[in-house]
């Protein structure tokens, strides 16, 4: 819990109980003070508030979803290979022109060979999901699914700022910045997978901060319990049961289900999970805080963790196993390679021939240079230098429709600088002895997303990767905004300064949204209006 957020929740809402509000200085202050003490009125906005954001994510994703009515940019891959996967349990080649045929509503012209797919099934079954329950007469069912999670990502988000910084504002804040901005939206309204990475990531991310708790209250009884029968603490407890690791290995097994990517999150928190216990264990006075916390503890987070994240991998893959016309399905046994020998003979032919599949992907994600238009390089992601346009056509008369995978400006940019002050903010707490938990939580969420691509920066990849570890960017943002806003120990002064400048920044923000909205959704307007929004030029279109 970040100290300074509950003190900034307070000072806009004032105590929970009928007291009257300290003098602030503002007449606005002390109305909303007064206002928010009122129990039943304070309920409506820790439920509405919440609600409201959600409706707004609602219908920025699902309002004109169907349009444009065509397979734009990568949904050639997905929205195929969904079909094929739901229908014959493993992804089909198509033949040519299937991307017309299939939006024409004739979808029923796959092959039956298996297609080489460098993803896994999970975000796949989700497209799958959505067609199944509206079809694909329509773009709507062929979208909708990765729309719910979308939305859900939204959600999501407020979830782990309400437990980070315990204040319905700042998960309302957080909510919102990522429910108007352009990055989540086009994600949320295009069938690409990796809205469901972002989702699945911030889920587990958010058990490991269910966990931390959880093993904090645990720590401290044990360690309490020890010295009541006058016995020292020793290196602490091994935890085992630990039922919300066990939900994060779970979520994050899912995100590794839909792209590969999700492993880097069940790494870098995995390894979270050893240094927060660790920092348990010295606060709560245990000898040897750091080795305990390495060598006893650290090896049961792995096979708490590691284990069960990847046997929800591999069964995600159950339509490949269950089927015969998978790519590699039968590698070993039309001559394709040699089964193994020795001590592996025991493995399952099967289970070979999708080891073989694996390693091929591998191997192409290693390899993938193709030069691209739209392709931008890692270190210029936080910069927004080449955004990704998924859809551009000439209507004539002097209009065009275009979707541009563009984030916010203002929210971006914002929340990279938010990402130095949060950097320095950590380094600032530990020299004076202060908490730096929901800083350093928010920094792992952005590192495991960010940091593993500045090891492929020669790799074809692009600016709409950064979807997989946004939230914890809005989560920086929102961070840094109640910083500036100030608390109601500061003076009414700069607290009023504060408060101007966080809402000048915000309505800012909110029309800058409006002025995209039509960049996002493929919305007809006169092409000098599009020309409007390539702000950094060419690199912008």
């Amino acid at each position: 819990m970040d100290e300074r957020a509950v003190e900034f929740e307070r000072a806009l809402h004032g105590p929970e109980e009928r007291t009257p509000p300290e003098p602030t200085g503002s007449r606005l202050d002390d109305a909303w003070q007064r206002w928010m003490a009122d129990p039943r009125i304070r309920r409506a906005w820790d439920w509405g508030a919440p609600a409201a954001v959600l409706a707004v994510a609602a219908a920025t994703r699902l309002v004109g979803l169907d349009h444009p009515h065509q397979i734009v940019f990568d949904e050639t891959y997905y929205v195929k290979d969904a079909y094929t996967l739901s229908h014959l349990g493993y992804e089909a080649r198509w033949p040519d022109k299937a991307n017309e045929s299939f939006a024409a509503g004739d979808p029923d012209v796959y092959l039956t060979d298996g297609s080489f797919i460098v993803h896994p099934p999970l975000g796949k079954w989700i497209i799958a999901a959505g067609m199944a329950v509206f079809g694909t007469d329509s773009a709507f069912g062929w979208r909708v699914g990765i729309a719910v999670v979308g939305i859900l990502l939204v959600a999501l988000t407020m979830l782990v700022a309400k437990r980070l910084f315990a204040s319905t504002t700042l998960a309302v804040l957080a909510g919102g910045l990522i429910a108007i901005d352009g990055n989540a939206i086009v994600m949320s309204r295009v069938s690409l997978l990796d809205t469901g990475v972002a989702f699945f990531a911030l889920l587990g991310a958010y058990f490991v901060l269910v966990d931390r708790g959880w093993v904090s209250r645990r720590i401290d009884a044990w360690v309490a319990d020890r010295r009541a029968e006058g016995r020292p603490p020793g290196h602490g407890p091994v935890l085992w049961a630990r039922p919300w690791l066990i939900a994060a290995a779970l979520a994050f097994g899912c995100a590794a289900s839909v792209k590969w990517n999700g492993f880097y999150f069940l790494a870098v928190f995995g390894l979270y999970t050893v240094i927060a216990d660790a920092f348990l264990r010295k606060r709560a006075g245990i000898p040897s805080w750091g080795i305990a916390a390495a060598l006893r503890q650290g090896p049961a987070n792995f096979v708490l963790l590691v284990p069960l994240a990847f046997a929800v991998y591999v069964a995600s893959w159950w339509g490949w196993f269950t089927s015969d016309g998978g790519y590699y399905r039968h590698w070993i046994e039309t001559g394709g390679g040699t089964a193994w020998d020795g001590p592996l003979a025991w493995v399952p032919v099967s289970l070979q021939n999708w080891w073989h599949y694996q390693a091929s992907i591998l191997n192409f994600h290693a390899g993938l240079s193709t030069p691209h238009d739209y392709q931008a390089n890692p270190l210029t992601w936080l910069f927004l230098v080449r955004p990704t346009s998924m859809y551009y056509e000439n209507l004539g008369g002097g209009t065009a429709g275009a979707i541009l995978d563009i984030a916010n400006p203002f929210i971006w940019w914002g929340a990279t600088a938010a990402l130095g002050f949060l950097c320095v903010r950590v380094v600032r707490r530990l020299r004076r002895g202060r908490p730096v938990a929901t800083d350093a939580f928010i920094l792992t969420g952005v590192a495991a997303g960010y940091l593993p691509w500045l090891l492929y920066l020669n790799r074809t990849v692009f600016q709409f990767y950064t979807i997989a570890f946004e939230p914890f960017m809005v989560l920086a943002l929102t961070a840094a905004l109640a910083a500036v806003a100030g608390s109601r120990s500061d003076p009414a002064g700069r607290r009023r300064t504060g408060l101007i400048t966080v809402g000048v920044y915000l309505g800012v923000v909110v029309l800058t949204s409006v002025f995209f909205w039509p960049m996002w959704t493929g919305t007809p307007a006169p092409v000098w209006f599009l020309q409007l929004h390539y702000w950094l030029g060419r690199s912008w279109i």
